[in-house]
């Protein structure tokens, strides 16, 4: 046994929860789509803070780059080790401390999972609205990717519901940063500069989450269309009617069937070529008057049909296989997820840029995502290409498609973040100017980059 090995077993007192050499499983050397891989000299499964706290500064003091990660849900390599060093598993640390009915907030640690605590804190009465399409992932994964889901058009995403944080710095250092109070006009807002930061700047042990009410009810809606183009125009109108839905997602009928099959579930109207699926939620009487308002504005704008779906098995099955597709296209393909984001006047050009992209070069693309925030999720098929193939085409295609998206005033990511993937993308466009201050934060942060280095805005 080498001597760092054993002074991390003096931080880690379990010697089960060290793992190195070839017990190490390969997922720890990936993402979820597995292609990207890295090394590890060691896997560490914390469950306090002063364990995260002593391994980072016993990692910083002998320059051994770490790794964040939860449930390792993340598309974009933000798990991948590229560095080596140790992977700092945070899963054992799920624990639901607190729930604050006074003051409308929870406090956990980062490794509970999205699903869990949603439906800790409903059978309370409240309610946790992120909602992305991953219920595995945990909270400080979601928190480190700010990520957004299905809810945002009426909710916002994962930032506007944390309060506070507890994190570890490269060095060890554990800090306070917010608070359960609602305003906050008390210096730099470092709270922020950690939601969505992907691991590069501290470690997330601890979390202060706003929860809120739950409503009364909720009601979903199934809007066929004849075409893909109709129904995202009949977005902007439905929004135009402040009926504040909860949720407008978009998807083709081609991606649907994908999800049917792998899921073995059936999807409402099966003659469409595409659909918007919608939810509401409030009192009765306020969803009633909503629903109508929308019904009549779809059916004046293309809608095929308007479907309450009234039956829970019906509903929970359509939102099944909304929430399987990114898993069901990658069964059929090796695929590159997309999730841009452009102003939501634009999502319906985007899109049609997208489809004609696909038809002149032959390679699929499916077009779903979140149309109430101009979100778009793509999923681009290899197909039989080969490696080299793959490789070419898809950096040829991949290069339109962004530089589409920025030329319509869009961004890189809406809430997969930019870990290893996107990072190409992400340089190209952004301007210098904001490179360097995000790298001069990472320096005073972290002088060594030892957290998740090479990533995201790294040069």
């Amino acid at each position: 046994m080498d001597n760092k090995l054993r002074k991390l077993l003096t931080i880690i007192p379990d010697t089960d929860r060290v793992i190195t050499g070839d017990s190490i499983e390969e997922v720890y050397k990936s993402d979820v789509l597995g292609r990207l891989k890295g090394t590890v000299w060691a896997v560490v499964r914390t469950v306090s803070t002063n364990e995260v706290s002593g391994v980072l500064s016993f990692a910083f003091e002998n320059d051994i780059p770490v790794t964040p990660r939860g449930a390792g849900t993340n598309l974009v390599g933000s798990t991948v080790p590229l560095s080596g060093g140790i992977v700092l598993d945070l899963t054992a640390m799920n624990k639901i401390l607190e729930l604050d009915k006074e003051t409308f907030t929870a406090t956990v640690e980062p490794g509970v999972v999205l699903q869990d605590f949603q439906e800790y804190v409903e059978k309370e009465g409240f309610f946790y609205p992120p909602d992305p399409g991953e219920k595995t992932a945990t909270i400080g994964g979601n928190i480190s990717t700010n990520a957004g889901g299905m809810r945002a058009v009426k909710y916002g995403v994962t930032r506007d519901y944390v309060m506070g944080l507890e994190i570890v710095l490269a060095d060890g250092r554990v800090l306070t940063v917010g608070s359960k109070n609602i305003k906050d006009s008390s210096g730099l807002s470092l709270k922020n500069l950690i939601i969505g930061s992907e691991g590069t700047l501290a470690v997330i042990t601890k979390c202060i989450l706003k929860v809120i009410p739950k409503p009364q009810s909720s009601v979903s809606v199934l809007v066929p269309f004849n075409s893909l183009d109709k129904g995202i125009e009949s977005v902007q109108h439905i929004i135009n009617q402040n009926a504040n839905p909860t949720a407008i997602e978009f998807v083709e009928r081609k991606v649907i069937k994908l999800g049917e099959e792998f899921l073995q579930l059936s999807f409402p109207y099966p003659q469409a070529k595409a659909y918007l699926i919608l939810t509401f939620d409030g009192y009765e009487e306020e969803i009633e008057r909503n629903i109508r308002r929308i019904e009549e504005t779809v059916r004046k704008h293309g809608a095929l049909e308007f479907l309450r779906l009234t039956d829970k098995e019906t509903a929970a099955n359509v939102w099944r296989i909304r929430g399987a597709l990114v898993k069901a296209v990658e069964a059929v393909s090796e695929q590159e997820p997309v999730d841009i984001v452009v102003p939501i006047n634009k999502t319906a050009e985007f899109v049609e840029f997208v489809n004609k992209l696909s038809e002149k070069t032959n390679m699929q693309m499916i077009s779903f995502g979140h149309a109430g925030d101009g979100n778009v999720h793509l999923c681009v098929l290899r197909g039989n290409r080969s490696e080299s193939q793959w490789e070419d085409e898809r950096k040829e295609n991949m290069d339109k498609i962004y530089t589409k998206a920025y030329q319509l005033g869009g961004l890189t990511s809406g809430e997969h973040g930019i870990g290893i993937s996107k990072k190409r993308y992400y340089l190209k466009e952004t301007d210098k100017t904001n490179i360097d201050v995000m790298n001069a934060i990472k320096n005073s942060l972290d002088s060594k980059h030892i957290l998740n280095d090479h990533k995201v805005y790294m040069l």
